[in-house]
């Protein structure tokens, strides 16, 4: 289902070299303040694509269409959550 690779410099890594497996380590720390910086950018995209869906269901009331799909949205989002379960 997912499709993503380990960090390979950690096979690289000498038996029993701690800066390799420290820098390692520090470095999957470093990825969460990464991740949650991209979160935080979400907020106004999501705050504006709503607002756009509301101005097309305005102008488009007898409208069916997909302005953004938030099914497919909804879906990656619980993934995310399914994964940082512990």
């Amino acid at each position: 289902m997912y499709k993503y690779k380990l960090n390979s410099k950690i096979r690289e890594a000498a038996p029993g070299s701690t800066s390799s497996r420290q820098k390692y380590q520090e470095e999957r720390i470093v990825a969460f303040k990464q991740i949650q910086d991209k979160l935080n950018t979400l907020y106004p995209l999501i705050d504006n694509a709503k607002e756009e869906t509301i101005a097309y269901y305005k102008e488009n009331p007898q409208s069916y269409g997909v302005v953004y799909g938030t099914d497919m949205i909804l879906d990656y989002l619980n993934d995310i959550e399914e994964l940082l379960k512990v």
